[in-house]
């Protein structure tokens, strides 16, 4: 069985024990977070939202919070004498899909 989810802007295929990297969300290591956006599930039997499916939910245990790698921004002018150099790292949750609920 898997389904899609949607949270933080992005939509993710998630089934049972798989490991995912979703953006920041609040919470230690070790609690339980619920998705109630839940666009898809499929398996046994197809159900599809629209946009969303009523009492359908995903449960996760949040296993770390973490921050990716360093993306580096260069601007330059040229003949300007002018440069801008920035680097960013984005924030992340680790979770582990438990149960996958459905109508």
């Amino acid at each position: 069985m898997y389904a899609i989810i949607k949270t933080g802007g992005k939509q993710f295929k998630v089934e049972e024990g798989q490991e995912i990297f979703v953006e920041k969300l609040d919470g230690e290591s070790g609690d339980t977070v619920t998705f109630g956006e839940v666009l898809f599930v499929g398996g046994d039997s197809t159900v599809v939202g629209s946009p969303f499916i009523e009492g359908a939910s995903v449960e996760a245990v949040i296993e770390k919070q973490g921050r990716g790698k360093k993306v580096t921004t260069y601007k330059y002018r040229r003949r300007k004498d002018s440069h801008n150099k920035q680097g960013h790292r984005q924030p992340y949750t680790k979770v582990t899909i438990k149960s996958i609920k459905s109508n």
